[in-house]
């Protein structure tokens, strides 16, 4: 906890594994036991409060924020002073144990609220990075740094990503929305009533249908918690894709996040992508927040469009787009908005 608020922002890690046995893929990293994931909770400082899975891949609510356990694939994402870098030498171990190796890893971050409250080695990029450079084997050959500014100093985007030569380009999509200054009636959705006597499963589930966050995907399975005395964590599992939010509702500090995958086939030349769109829509009517940004990682340079379709209806304008391309992940695309009553800024380049 920071001595100013709680830090909304996560670090989000997403590794992934290759192997030589095609059958034993099919289980891979779903075998690590409940016990070994919890000391890699432990490195990192947080821990499980509630899990779900389906025939594809386990989800977890962490008392900061998510973990995911495909058979190749791990994505974590934490918030608060955690270490979240901290969980790679373990995870790796865990790996290699199971025949499988590392072959592309992604460390993404937006700007901390509180920055002199991070430890170590989160107390700058420059420092995930070198940790990071230092951590990694060295077939991940591939590498690069870079931060993505943006109009909004409160808001640039912070990506690390290292692959082997073999890596090849996804076919899913990644979109992580970070938004700020939410709306304070709605913020009170996600506050506890004093000595409500409920678990944080049944708070969550409550919080889930009182803001609207089961309409969000109907088709999502959904596995919530509500902390005491406020805040709220969510995966909704639809397949063999995820999505998430996390809240911290405090005045001064609020803080709301959603993250999504999705296939960029379902979003090819004759699609109008309005699903995708529908869902970004209904995930920010939750907050209604004053800022907003969006990072679309993605091998098509069709999915970022579809974000300012869904974000001009709700009243917010698009003040930034960044965009930068990184070895076998492909493109990310960094956009900021701002409520309209904000003061105007040229936007620098929102199509194509």
């Amino acid at each position: 906890m920071a001595v100013s608020g709680f830090e909304g922002f996560e670090k989000r890690l997403e590794l992934h594994f290759s192997g030589d046995d095609p059958v034993f893929l099919n289980v891979g990293l779903r075998q690590i036991s409940f016990d070994s994931l919890e000391q890699v909770l432990r490195e990192v400082q947080c821990t499980v409060v509630s899990a779900v899975g389906n025939h594809y891949f386990d989800a977890y609510v962490l008392s900061e924020s998510s973990l995911f356990v495909y058979p190749t694939k791990i994505i974590i994402k934490t918030c608060g002073t955690t270490q979240l870098l901290k969980s790679i030498p373990p995870l790796l171990h865990h790996a290699l144990n199971l025949g499988l190796t590392l072959s592309c890893c992604r460390y993404t971050r937006g700007n901390f609220i509180f920055p002199l409250s991070q430890p170590f080695p989160h107390t700058s990029f420059h420092d995930e990075a070198l940790y990071l450079e230092n951590t990694l084997p060295n077939n991940l050959c591939f590498r690069k740094a870079s931060i993505m500014p943006s109009n909004l100093p409160s808001h640039a985007w912070h990506v690390f990503s290292a692959c082997d030569q073999t890596r090849l380009l996804p076919d899913f999509y990644t979109v992580e929305i970070c938004m700020t200054e939410l709306d304070r009636t709605l913020a009170r959705k996600f506050f506890r009533r004093p000595g409500d006597g409920k678990s944080g499963d049944a708070a969550g589930k409550e919080m889930t249908e009182l803001a609207g966050i089961n309409k969000i995907n109907p088709n999502a399975l959904v596995c919530d918690f509500g902390f005491d005395p406020c805040g709220y964590s969510m995966n909704g599992i639809d397949g063999d894709r995820y999505s998430t939010i996390h809240v911290t509702p405090e005045d001064g500090y609020s803080y709301a996040s959603f993250e999504c995958v999705g296939s960029i086939y379902d979003d090819d030349d004759d699609g109008d992508g309005e699903d995708l769109v529908r869902m970004l829509k209904r995930a920010v009517q939750v907050f209604r927040p004053a800022k907003v940004s969006v990072s679309t990682t993605s091998a098509s340079h069709r999915v970022w469009t579809r974000v300012v379709g869904a974000m001009e209806p709700l009243g917010l304008k698009c003040r930034s787009c960044t965009a930068d391309e990184f070895p076998a992940i492909g493109s990310v695309v960094f956009q900021t908005f701002t409520a309209r009553r904000k003061k105007p800024v040229e936007c620098g380049g929102c199509t194509r």
